[in-house]
């Protein structure tokens, strides 16, 4: 996970989180140094230990979760800050969770105010005030709880922040703490977030040192006098204090999208660490592991003793290989907003169809388009003039179906709009009594639109984006032939999104 210094341009106070404790025992074991011995289970007892709740967030959650006693898990339970995330949030205006799956909205905080200069210093942070939200991640969680599948988002993506208006993402944390990022990232990406996990600079920090360190490696040095970080090619085995500014570097050709394949990194290294150690058998090992990071870590309220229990025990035949990692699907790194800053703008398509895999609990890239339902001797896209409305929070959708529409022969009425509400579920492709052919002929091109009669409409279709669009169809007689000899080749299919396992990850 990584953290970082910049400033967004918003540092409003995100409020005070309450807290919630209960004072049961810690687990019993002995307390001794750590060892630095590793001892390589057997596959049987892997299978046992592995749960992994959250591991792309902390291995906190993970060690919590593995197999440890009722009791100790109550322990810590009661020892991890709470924040009430979901209750300011109206139902009605939230993502419906249908299939049985659970999604995870992780987030490293960069906040500093509670670190003493000292330790500022020492992790090499600066001293900005306030408080962002830098990496973020979504953890899904499948219906069967036997694959694991981590988006990482970059904390610089332009979108609508509601009730704010446009802004990076990172910044929805400074505008309203955990509420508003929970609200803003349901909203552009129309996944329903079931729990909500935080840690901070220093819990960050813990949890690799309390694992005994981990092993990255790189194909390409990195120099950054800023976050004290001179690391050669090759493999590494590095501290918490390392593997905080391994992650939060920027100093490489990619800046966030390196730095976000370095998280990702750094989350399969401490999986694999704390699976492949004592950590989870040694009773002492485990209390100073829990007792070092549980005060870094926020989660939702939700996420109490029985639902940590019932997690592990379902989780318990996770492995490695049953983690996918991937991320955000990119069109435009260097976006200069209106305020003249750089922000970072998504593959609308690609990226829609990624959420829509993760909100129907599909794989990544597994979604199946629907068939078109036009028949011969139908409309054709001249015999039809269609206006776009964009009825989601995110920027940009209505503009890039206006294009596709256009680049297939539909006659355009007018330029994409906002709808008059930000939050539809599902894409409404509207006609008059008249033109009941010719919206089905549109909606059998838009997988899961559904068209809608509306009496004051005449003589145009009109298409409202939903949450559940994810691309559209242009009709194969439409689709020019290849280009001529000598053109340039098409860029890469970016509707698939590329995934690798945590397996994939580690350095070995």
């Amino acid at each position: 996970m990584s953290m970082s210094d910049d400033n967004t341009g918003h540092q409003g106070s995100a409020g005070e989180f309450r807290r919630e404790r209960s004072q049961p025992l810690p687990p019993h074991g002995r307390r001794s140094s750590r060892s630095g011995r590793f001892i390589v289970p057997s596959a049987a007892v892997r299978r046992r230990r592995t749960a992994l709740v959250l591991m792309s967030a902390l291995s906190v959650l993970v060690l919590l979760a593995s197999g440890i006693s009722w009791g100790a898990t109550a322990w810590v339970s009661g020892n991890i800050n709470r924040s009430d995330v979901f209750g300011g949030l109206a139902e009605d205006e939230r993502p419906e969770n249908e299939t049985g799956a659970l999604t995870f909205m992780v987030i490293g905080s960069d906040g500093r105010d509670g670190m003493s200069s000292e330790d500022q210093d020492a992790l090499n942070v600066g001293s900005t005030p306030g408080e962002r939200s830098d990496a973020i991640m979504l953890v899904h969680l499948n219906h069967e709880r036997d694959r694991v599948t981590v988006v990482g988002v970059p904390r610089d993506l332009w979108v609508d922040v509601p009730g704010e208006g446009e802004d990076k993402i990172n910044a929805a944390y400074a505008y309203g703490g955990p509420q508003k990022s929970v609200q803003t990232m349901e909203a552009v990406t129309g996944v329903r977030i079931d729990h909500y996990v935080e840690v901070d600079f220093s819990g960050f920090v813990d949890v690799v040192d309390a694992l005994g360190g981990v092993e990255v490696c790189l194909e390409e040095s990195i120099e950054d006098p800023k976050a004290q970080l001179d690391l050669e090619a090759g493999t590494h085995e590095v501290d918490g204090t390392e593997a905080l500014a391994f992650t939060r570097t920027r100093a490489t050709a990619r800046g966030d999208l390196d730095r976000i394949d370095r998280q990702q990194q750094v989350v399969a290294a401490m999986m694999d660490r704390a699976l492949s150690t004592e950590t989870l058998s040694d009773p002492a090992k485990l209390t100073s592991f829990l007792e070092s990071s549980l005060s870094s870590l926020t989660v939702d309220q939700s996420l109490d003793a029985a639902a940590l229990n019932e997690l592990g025990h379902q989780m318990r035949g996770i492995e490695l290989s049953s983690v996918d990692f991937a991320q955000v699907p990119i069109a435009d790194m260097e976006h200069w907003t209106d305020r003249g800053d750089v922000a970072v703008l998504w593959d609308e398509p690609a990226a829609r169809d990624l959420f829509a895999d993760i909100q129907a609990d599909r794989p990544i890239g597994g979604g199946e388009t629907a068939e078109e339902e036009g028949e011969d001797g139908g409309p054709s896209p001249s015999d039809v003039p269609v206006r776009v409305f964009n009825g989601t929070a995110s920027p940009g959708v209505g503009s890039e179906l206006d294009t596709q529409l256009s680049q297939a022969g539909f006659e355009l009425t007018g330029e994409a709009e906002n709808w008059t509400s930000r939050d539809v579920a599902g894409t409404q492709v509207r006609h008059g009594p008249g033109m009941t052919e010719e919206a089905a002929y549109v909606s059998g091109m838009i997988p899961d639109s559904e068209a809608v009669e509306d009496d004051t409409l005449d003589g145009e279709v009109q298409i409202v984006i939903g949450f559940n669009y994810t691309t559209f169809d242009i009709p194969e007689s439409e689709v020019e032939e290849e280009p001529a000899e000598g053109a340039p080749p098409e860029s890469p299919d970016a509707g698939s999104a590329a995934a690798s396992t945590a397996e994939d990850n580690i350095c070995s």
